[in-house]
């Protein structure tokens, strides 16, 4: 291919590059990667080996049982359904700026800005939140095996795990984008096979299971309110909103698809079909897990469900029900499987860094837009981990409720990945929908279908960004004469006070040099396209 500085002709280019090339780029990035890995990144992103039991309890303690078998199948369809959405999105424009590149072309510089700025953060606290629950799950996957280590618990211990993981995933991202693409294809078996033999292992090991009723009926209120009320309004509409968190937290990070587009072949097809088959897949696959998990929650002495045992998470059910050489296996299985998910969204995060700096809009970025001769965004990548252990910091904080040990740090960080990456995605799918049949749809599109779509999708959006910005625990409530600061919920501070802080930065001054996506192929290349119409492959 010719070299930067040299003319480029629109008939040299490949279908891609003729694609990228329309919408202003040259093709920097090394297009190595096959449709299945676009799929298998964002299939390891989502990886129900990490949300489905990291965030358990949030889903269990909120709710019950109920908040499992029934809220998973209906938001996952309410997730499929924006997966669609953007699929559509991406088809159209196949760029690594994504969700920010398609709400700076439908809704001007202001949208891109906003939507890039909500993207990232919720890149950096998706990556932050499963490197830390990758450091948990191997901590306890050692503590599940050893007494003597398990005495020694700490949070700064597994802070310290925690660092060790996003040092690594990192060096790894820096090693060699090709090599992300392998480790992806190998993370979707393992997460096909390792899912399969958890499953399995929670079917034949127990010695008992609980009935149908109590999985799919049992329901009770964990989270301090309503005094264990489960029969009112309050708690469907309150309290089992809570535990949407499981579900909206695992499903996510399927933007990753769009990010790597343009290291994708025949991209405008691969990536929107590698969106929602990340989905769908998983929705599936994770629906059988969590049952399997609900299924095999031991009975206490007096022969009623230990609902108070499976409060605390998955490790006690599993080493309970499966007896400590199984529950080792299995929590090994599932720390493996985020370390994989750690390694995807730190590419997912750090590509999105890269684009947004090569338009201009960080700090500092001619430093993050920058790549190794090995054509890879080190410096993004860099500056993903760093931002990401920063965030995470609170986690350093004992915090206990009735008693118990409480990751409330680590649920804040995950409602800001997921509040972060939704509403960044709500406003190109927004766009897309006011601009009906203006917008010029790619090979793979929703057809007529996105008129209901779009605004199904936005709904389901901002229900949820409002109940995981509510306080999850009474002491969390600032009107509550319980209230302490440390059990405050600061997924809306930070994602507030970001959007107030874009704001202002907006107005007083970014609003004057940021134009949005820059071209970085010669003006020339651009006209000599004029309007043909590219057809993806």
């Amino acid at each position: 291919m010719p070299e930067a500085h040299e003319a480029i002709q629109p008939t040299e280019l490949t279908a891609d590059e003729r694609h990228l090339a329309k919408l202003g780029y040259r093709q920097d990035l090394n297009r190595s990667w096959s449709g299945f890995s676009n799929f298998a990144i964002s299939f390891s992103i989502i990886s129900i080996l990490a949300g489905c039991f990291t965030n358990f309890g949030a889903g269990f303690n909120n709710g019950g049982p109920i908040s499992i078998s029934w809220s998973w199948p209906i938001l996952g369809v309410f997730i499929l359904i924006i997966g669609f959405t953007m699929s559509e999105l991406v088809s159209a424009y196949p760029t690594s700026g994504g969700i920010y590149w398609w709400a700076s072309k439908l809704g001007g510089p202001a949208a891109g800005f906003f939507t890039g700025w909500l993207n990232l953060i919720g890149l950096v606290a998706v990556t932050a939140g499963v490197a830390y629950g990758c450091a948990t799950f191997i901590d306890l996957t050692i503590s599940t095996y050893s007494t003597s280590y398990a005495a020694d618990y700490s949070l700064t211990r597994v802070f310290i795990i925690f660092v060790v993981v996003l040092a690594l995933v990192a060096l790894l991202n820096i090693f060699s984008g090709h090599l992300m693409a392998i480790m992806n294809n190998v993370s979707v078996w393992w997460h096909v096979i390792g899912a399969s033999a958890i499953v399995l292992v929670l079917i034949l090991v127990p010695d008992q299971h609980q009935s149908f009723s109590y999985v799919f009926t049992e329901r009770f209120n964990n989270s301090g309110y309503g005094d264990g009320n489960t029969a009112n309004l309050g708690f469907w509409f309150a309290i089992v909103p809570f535990g949407f968190l499981l579900t909206q937290y695992t499903i996510t990070g399927f933007d990753a698809s769009a990010h790597l587009s343009e290291e994708t072949a025949s991209a405008a097809n691969s990536a929107a079909k590698g969106i929602w088959r990340s989905i769908f897949y998983s929705v599936l696959g994770g629906y059988i897990l969590l049952l399997c998990v609900v299924f095999a929650i031991p009975n206490t002495a007096a022969g009623q469900p230990d609902n108070a045992l499976a409060g605390l998470g998955v490790q006690p059910i599993f080493l309970s029900a499966l007896g400590q050489n199984w529950a080792t296996f299995v929590l090994f299985i599932s720390a493996s499987a985020q370390f994989f998910c750690a390694t995807s969204c730190m590419t997912s995060a750090s590509r999105m860094t890269f684009a947004f700096s090569r338009d201009g809009a960080i700090p500092g970025s001619r430093v993050l837009q920058k790549l190794t001769p090995a054509r890879v965004p080190a410096n993004a990548v860099m500056f993903v981990a760093v931002c990401a252990a920063v965030l995470t910091l609170p986690a350093l904080i004992k915090v206990d409720v009735n008693g118990t040990p409480v990751p409330l740090a680590f649920y804040a960080v995950t409602s800001i990945a997921v509040i972060g990456l939704y509403l960044a995605f709500a406003i190109p799918i927004w766009l897309r929908f006011t601009h009906g049949s203006k917008f010029e749809v790619g090979g793979w599109n929703n057809g007529a279908k996105y008129k209901w779509m779009n605004p199904v999708a936005v709904a389901e959006i901002l229900i949820v960004s409002v109940a995981l910005m509510l306080p999850t625990t009474p002491a969390a409530n600032p009107f509550r004469d319980e209230f302490e600061w440390k059990f405050v919920n600061y997924a809306p501070i930070v994602t507030l006070g970001a959007l107030v802080l874009l704001t202002i930065w907006w107005h007083v001054s970014a609003k004057r040099w940021f134009t949005g996506p820059k071209h970085t192929i010669d003006d020339a290349v651009l006209a000599a396209f004029g309007d043909e119409k590219l057809t993806a492959d």
